[in-house]
């Protein structure tokens, strides 16, 4: 299982996904869900991935396969002309490894299935955040839904939906975003650390702060610890039931 989130703040797009992978509970493995192609000065794309590893890897070798080789294949994703383009291609590419992949009369919704969070900016044009389908189909973030996640996502939404504000900054969206997956790493033992965390600031075409939490990282274990604190406390503060 995985659980990634893309996030849309006035400042810029932050995104964070976990790097657990598993086949049953004695095949637990460590692989990196998050993916950056970056251009300083012209464009900064990012890739986090959620679903059948194989198909997930297949698709993001390609696509980074396709921007080294000297072919007649174009635009890839160095070259596409805007965001909505990039989300196309890298929908394209999720339909051509699936429909390899999988056996005649397969459906993408299958064992196959892929999904991922697309963000960043292409000179010339605004930060944009898509969420990709397993059918190649897409949808864009908007004001009404300034946030996508894929994976494992029940546990984590609730605290997102009600503390999200794109007026946070950097510092306060990295603390709800840890809030939300360490709820999520304490109930769903398939998503796991470490995490990894990117933000890229709206206009500056470079990734900025890029780091990998892990257990032993101090502020998350002051986050996780605080948390779980904060919610014993507000629920012996309610009223006792009275019949």
């Amino acid at each position: 299982m995985t659980y990634c989130v893309g996030l849309k703040i006035d400042k810029g797009l932050v995104f964070m996904s976990d790097t657990r992978t598993n086949a049953g509970i004695d095949s637990i493995s460590t692989f990196k869900k998050m993916r950056v192609w970056e251009e300083p000065g012209e464009r900064v794309i990012v890739l986090m991935s959620a679903g059948n590893l194989a198909t997930t890897q297949a698709v993001v070798s390609l696509l980074d396969e396709r921007t080294k080789a000297v072919a007649d294949r174009n635009p890839t994703l160095l070259e596409t002309p805007s965001m909505y383009q990039t989300a196309r291609l890298v929908g394209n590419t999720v339909k051509e490894v699936i429909a390899s992949s999988a056996p005649v009369g397969q459906k993408a919704d299958s064992y196959f299935n892929a999904s991922f969070i697309l963000g960043g900016q292409i000179k010339g044009s605004e930060p944009r955040l898509f969420m990709i389908y397993p059918e190649g189909n897409f949808i864009e973030c908007s004001d009404d839904t300034p946030f996508f996640q894929i994976g494992e996502t029940k546990y984590g939404k609730p605290i997102i939906v009600r503390a999200y504000d794109r007026q946070m900054s950097l510092e306060e969206t990295v603390k709800l975003l840890l809030v939300s997956f360490d709820s999520t790493l304490k109930s769903n033992l398939s998503v796991g650390l470490p995490l990894d965390l990117l933000f890229y600031e709206n206009g500056t075409y470079k990734v900025g702060l890029k780091k990998r939490i892990g257990l032993d990282d101090p502020y998350y274990r002051t986050i996780s610890e605080g948390w779980s604190s904060a919610l014993k406390a507000a629920f012996q503060s309610l009223p006792d039931f009275t019949g």
